[in-house]
């Protein structure tokens, strides 16, 4: 190299050096309470990444720096988990409304460093909450509701602090404030009952582990501003107490579906195992119960008289008040296949206000939609039918509604449709009788990733984390339902880079396909539908969509039209009427819907990197998912028009659109063979919570299932009416 080019060289290096300095060389002083956990907390999150922006920071209460930021919680100024970000020049000032508030604060700002803005651009900024009570789901995997090597697989998982760390970080970085944690039986694990050890399977030595994990848990999220609350199933005991007492009921894990003995001797042991539970974790908010399971042949009033003289009698004689969550009864009958009624809703109503002297407000927890949230935002039923106006007509004074938002329709393709969840919000939280929504599945754990292929490099560790964008858009629109979705296309961006960008209108519109594949067809429990499965319950367990079956498919909706009565309607020469959907309608829609997705990936490269890949292969299958499903619609409706008036052409039509469907399906059979890993699903599971571990799904392994959809259509036959 001649001199010349290396003098060059070198002034181009630093003046490159000087341009990736930050703007402040000097360091960044953080001042906070250093006696607050919470304060601690938003320090140490905003230190983080003002280092990883290669600032030096130091915190210390006196002194000045290049740059000053200051936490502080104000309550008189601002409501509880407000915040507001006053920035200067060189300074910012971070204010709370409390200590949940103050870290919101933090993460805000942080949120802002992160994605590149230079000190002396930082904007100014306040929030406040929309809603109070912003609630993840969690099944644990012991004594968990369904018995399937689906929930098994994450138990030492589960039980490591450092998930939960992880877990509870994406938490409060979204704006989640309650963790709800849920098993069959918990007390167990929690405790050793003073009058009845003989209900604990464990040492000394294996309980203490149970409870050093619990207490991390409960801390952690009191750290963070999160409630924690544990939810159980009533009537159910332990294995051990079970034995030892010769109870007659199956009351033991993996039983939820019968009768379960409720004998004085079981409340006595429930009773005081709350009041137990409570005194020894101060850090544990509240508790939850069900009325329903293993409550076979009870009448709604006495499943509320065990909850009254259990649960809520060993809440009052705990040494503290906690907070709870009463889950709306899911029967209304003796049975516990779901039911619903005025009447049980007065019961319910009259019980919870006479709980004057729990904190306010109890959480009434309502599912929205049964097991299948992400279907409409308009409430067509709850957990055994429609729900009635019992519970909010006279405004209630003492509990607000907070809506179960299940989501057993995709564990392993990433979705993101942040309209359906603002209108969601807007439709459904506007009422004054309403605090919330739990977010959550039954039979997914968001813990170990047995998705991804053994070996992939990729950025996430657990499965949270690969569904980073549902967990963030959940969150932070239940937090605020104006936030912009340019702070969702920047995550892309701070993740992936520029290119990454149009990855949220992608998303939007290609994950859309469940939701219309799941308003399409209607659905009660968890099993009847699996939205990324495009699978449905038959005879024989959960299976793909045939023709036949979509041809007859009922609509959740009263005014999408089936295929048999869209076919019915034209063959009378009608059309559908303003305000109907139609099978073809909906095709249309994921056609154009899917191939614009597809268009906005295109120009993508994710050649260097695989997490990035993952994100565009999974806005491929979606989208070819939907033109799957919009081709099946298509055929379908030429299939039964054929039927119905023996024209060939249809019956030519019919097969040419099942035959596309198909190639379609090898698409996406084709993109995820590679990456996705057959993974176990808990939709498997026989009936009566039969124990199996034959229960892999994968698309590819479908195919012979989708592929006879075109044999039905070749040997359809016209059969005129008589």
């Amino acid at each position: 190299m001649k001199v010349l080019d290396l003098r060059a060289w070198l002034v181009a290096l630093a003046c490159a050096w000087l341009v990736a300095m930050p703007a402040f060389a000097d360091p960044v002083v953080i001042r906070f309470d250093r006696a607050d956990e919470q304060a601690r907390y938003a320090a140490a999150r905003l230190s983080s990444t003002l280092r990883s922006q290669g600032h030096r920071v130091v915190a210390r209460p006196e002194g000045e720096g290049d740059f000053t930021v200051s936490l502080a919680v104000t309550p008189g100024a601002l409501k509880r988990e407000a915040f507001r970000v006053a920035a200067y020049k060189r300074a910012i000032a971070v204010s709370g409304g409390d200590g949940a508030g103050l870290i919101y604060g933090a993460l805000s700002l942080a949120e802002q460093i992160g994605n590149g803005t230079a000190l002396d651009r930082l904007s100014s900024a306040e929030e406040a909450p929309a809603l109070p009570f912003r609630a993840i789901k969690f099944n644990l995997p012991w004594d968990s509701y369904r018995s399937s090597s689906a929930l098994d697989l994450h138990y030492e998982t589960v039980r490591d602090t450092r998930y939960w760390e992880a877990f509870l970080d994406m938490m409060v970085q979204n704006r989640f404030n309650a963790l709800t944690l849920w098993n069959l039986h918990p007390f167990p694990y929690m405790i050793r009952a003073k009058n009845f050890p003989e209900a604990s399977r464990f040492s000394d030595a294996e309980l203490a582990e149970w409870r050093k994990l619990y207490k991390a848990i409960f801390h952690m999220a009191k750290v963070r501003g999160i409630e924690t609350y544990v939810v159980n199933w009533n009537v159910l005991v332990s294995p051990e107490f079970a034995k030892a007492h010769k109870l007659k009921g199956n009351n033991f894990w993996p039983n939820y579906k019968g009768t379960g003995e409720t004998s004085e001797l079981v409340k006595r042991y429930t009773r005081e195992s709350v009041t137990q539970v409570l005194n020894e974790y101060p850090d544990l908010t509240g508790l939850g119960f069900t009325l329903a399971e293993q409550m076979g042949g009870m009448t709604p009033q006495e499943r509320q008289a065990w909850i009254d003289e259990t649960f809520i009698a060993g809440m009052r004689a705990a040494k503290r008040p906690a907070k709870m969550i009463f889950r709306a009864p899911l029967s209304s009958d003796l049975g516990q296949g779901g039911s619903t009624s005025v009447e049980t809703e007065r019961l319910t109503r009259r019980a919870i206000e006479g709980l004057d002297d729990f904190p306010d407000p109890v959480w009434l927890e309502i599912k929205f939609n049964w097991s299948h949230a992400h279907s409409s935002t308009t409430l067509v039923k709850t957990h055994g039918g429609p729900l009635n106006d019992a519970y909010f007509d006279p405004p209630p004074a003492n509990y607000k509604v907070a809506w179960m938002a299940r989501n057993e329709d995709f564990y392993a393709l990433r979705w993101g449709v942040p309209g359906f969840i603002r209108e969601h919000i807007r439709k459904n939280a506007n009422a004054a009788y309403v605090g919330g929504y739990f977010v959550g599945s039954e039979n997914y754990i968001p813990a170990k990733d047995y998705f991804t292929v053994d070996g992939a490099d990729v950025s996430w560790r657990y499965a949270f984390e690969r569904q980073w964008l549902f967990y963030k858009l959940w969150g932070r629109l239940l937090y605020a339902p104006d936030t912009s979705d340019d702070l969702f296309r920047q995550d892309f961006v701070r993740r992936y880079g520029e290119q990454a960008r149009p990855l949220l209108d992608a998303y939007a519109l290609a994950s859309s396909t469940q939701l219309h594949f799941a308003t399409a067809t209607d659905f009660t429990w968890d099993f009847t539908l699996y939205g990324e499965g495009m699978m449905v319950l038959g005879r024989n367990g959960l299976e793909p969509q045939s023709v036949d079956r979509l041809i007859q498919q009922k609509p959740l909706l009263a005014n999408w039209l089936s295929v048999k009565d869209y076919v019915a309607l034209l063959r009378m020469g009608a059309t559908a009427q303003t305000g109907q959907v139609t099978p073809l309608d909906l095709a249309n829609r994921l056609e154009d819907e899917n191939a614009r997705a597809l268009q906005l990936v295109q120009a993508i490269d994710a050649s260097d990197d695989t997490s990035l890949m993952y994100e565009v292969a999974d806005v491929k299958t979606w989208a070819n998912l939907g033109l799957y499903y919009a081709a099946k619609l298509r055929g379908a409706v030429d299939l039964e028009m054929y039927r119905q008036s023996g024209d060939p052409a249809k019956k030519a039509a019919a097969i040419a659109h099942l035959q596309r469907s198909l190639t379609h399906w090898d698409t996406v059979a084709a993109i995820t063979r590679p990456i996705y890993k057959d993974m176990p699903l808990a939709h498997y599971n026989p009936p009566d919570n039969q124990r199996t571990d034959d229960n892999l799904f994968h698309w590819a392994l479908l195919r012979p299932a989708i592929a006879r959809d075109i044999t039905l259509a070749q040997q359809a036959s016209y059969v005129p009416d008589p």
